[in-house]
């Protein structure tokens, strides 16, 4: 058996969505103010001798690499790595259709995990969106922050009609067996050896 220890720190509630700022109380939390919240976090881990952190991120709109490298300069003792956990496993076997906000793919894991959030199937979107009319856009070589309510009507990315609480639970089943076969990995990991 095992014995890795890992310490569970308090969820951090709000993330970026600047994208989102006209849709009625959709919070956001500005990167630079994700980035002191994520330093003030190293500091005390480095302080008390932590060398190893790692994000469970669970909302598309934040994006930890930047903050990660800087951090690296910061805090070179303390290894820092991000995980999403939609991209923990492959869900091409479990979706037809995954979709990107609120699709079948976030609709199913969460009519497993709390199904009284989930409203009706049949009151949902369709999950269609507007594209970029610029190509470079469009084809995804360019990136941009994208204006939900001019893309969505209501912030549907992806059709949620195909998704149960059965695809959610083997979803989240096999990106938990991945995360948990990670931290094991992480845990067992020599800082000062990590590249083969």
């Amino acid at each position: 058996a095992n014995n890795a220890k890992v310490v569970v720190l308090p969820t951090i509630a709000f993330g970026v969505n600047t994208g989102q700022i006209d849709v009625s109380l959709c919070m956001n939390m500005n990167p630079s103010t994700q980035y002191a919240v994520l330093k003030d976090i190293v500091q005390v881990l480095d302080a008390q001798n932590i060398r190893k952190l790692v994000i469970v991120n669970g909302h598309g709109g934040n994006n930890f690499k930047q903050f990660i490298r800087e951090l690296s300069l910061v805090y070179p003792k303390v290894f820092i790595c991000s995980i999403n956990w939609w991209q923990a496993a492959d869900y091409h076997p479990i979706f037809d259709e995954p979709g990107d906000h609120a699709g079948e793919l976030e609709t199913s894991a969460i009519m497993h995990l709390t199904p009284e959030l989930v409203l009706p199937l049949s009151e949902a979107g369709s999950g269609s969106a507007k594209n970029f009319k610029v190509e470079g856009l469009k084809k995804g070589w360019v990136t941009a922050q994208r204006n939900w309510p001019s893309v969505t009507k209501d912030t549907g990315v992806g059709d949620p009609k195909l998704a149960t609480k059965e695809k959610g639970a083997l979803f989240f089943d096999a990106a938990v067996a991945h995360i948990s076969k990670f931290l094991l990995e992480l845990h067992d990991a020599q800082l000062d050896d990590m590249y083969e």
